[in-house]
Parts: C-alpha cells; structure tokens; sequence
C-alpha cells in the first residue's frame, strides 16, 4: 500500500519507518548546501543555505524531533546557520562519521530505528549503519542513492532537507500545521 506525500508516493512500511523519528541527522555539504565551497581571495569561506530547510528543521524541532549534524569539516558558517535554526548537537571535523552518530544516539538514548541521517557521499554511510531510516539528496553519489530507504526529488542545497522534514511531519500527522520561521 502506498502513501502520497507532497513529493510522490512512498510505502506505507517506509512511512512507519518516517513516523519513529526522533532525531533526523545531517551531513552539511551537499545536503544542507549544494556542496560547493566558495573561497574568496582572503581565503574567507562561503556556502549556501535555503531557507525552505532552514522552515523544515525549525517545523520538526517544533513537534519534538531533534535534528544533528555531523560534517567533517570545521567551519564557523556551520556553526553559525546551525545555531540560529536552534540545531543542538553540531558535531564538525568527524571524517568518520558512524562512531560519533553512535555516541550521540547513545548520549541521547535513543534506538537506532528512532534515528534518519541523510548524506550525499561516500563519508555518509557510516551514519547509515547507525540509523534505522537512510536517505540521501536527489543529487547524492550513486553508491549513496543505492544505500538509501528513501531519495528526495529535491538536490542537496535545494531542499531535499525540507522534504526529509516535511514526509517527517507528515508522518507524525503534523503536516497540515505552521511551525515557524526559516530564519
């Protein structure tokens, strides 16, 4: 049996899978932005970000689902958009990202099938063995896409993170509510 969202039709057993979540956890580059990193002349560093996912982590925090990211690089831009969207656990410079999803999964006490992380490439799928939801960006590294429960229709950047949230709000039977701000 399928279940229509405002992207498509998906099954109603990876909907449950959708309705378990507690913390949906992001890589940053390629999911969050479109992957590209501008640097300027003075070596200053830009990216980025739609406010459409910025709405989605905002409407999803606002119905009890934490949100994560976890990024291998270090970058003050991260920290700041993530902090302003009210993101609780940035984890940046973890190249290998399962062990510290399963650290944070743990210090939160959470169960791997309450836990989605959505990546783009290849350092992503260490979360993957972590959570009971997988999914990746429209755009995502094809060994990535095939790894993945679910692939959004929208690219990293673009708001494949607001899709993630609102199939989540949906699933929680919260969808047709306003919840915020996307700043």
């Amino acid at each position: 049996m399928a279940v229509e969202t405002l992207y498509g039709s998906i099954s109603s057993a990876l909907m449950a899978k959708f309705a378990k979540i507690k913390l949906l956890v992001c890589d940053v580059d390629g999911v969050f932005s479109d992957g590209r990193i501008y640097l300027g002349n003075q070596g200053e560093e830009l990216k980025a970000f739609h406010t459409r996912d910025g709405y989605g982590v905002k409407a999803i925090q606002k119905i009890g689902v934490q949100v994560a990211v976890i990024t291998g690089r270090n970058s003050r831009i991260v920290n700041d958009r993530m902090t302003s969207l009210g993101v609780a656990h940035i984890i940046q410079g973890q190249e290998d990202k399962g062990p510290a999803l399963r650290a944070l999964i743990q210090s939160l006490d959470l169960q791997p099938e309450q836990v989605a992380a959505i990546g783009d490439d290849m350092p992503d799928v260490g979360m993957f063995g972590e959570s009971g939801l997988t999914l990746s960006v429209a755009d995502g590294h094809p060994f990535v896409c095939r790894q993945a429960d679910y692939v959004t229709q929208c690219h990293g950047g673009f708001g494949a993170v607001r899709e993630v949230c609102d199939v989540i709000l949906q699933a929680h039977n919260q969808l047709d509510f306003s919840h915020g701000s996307s700043t």
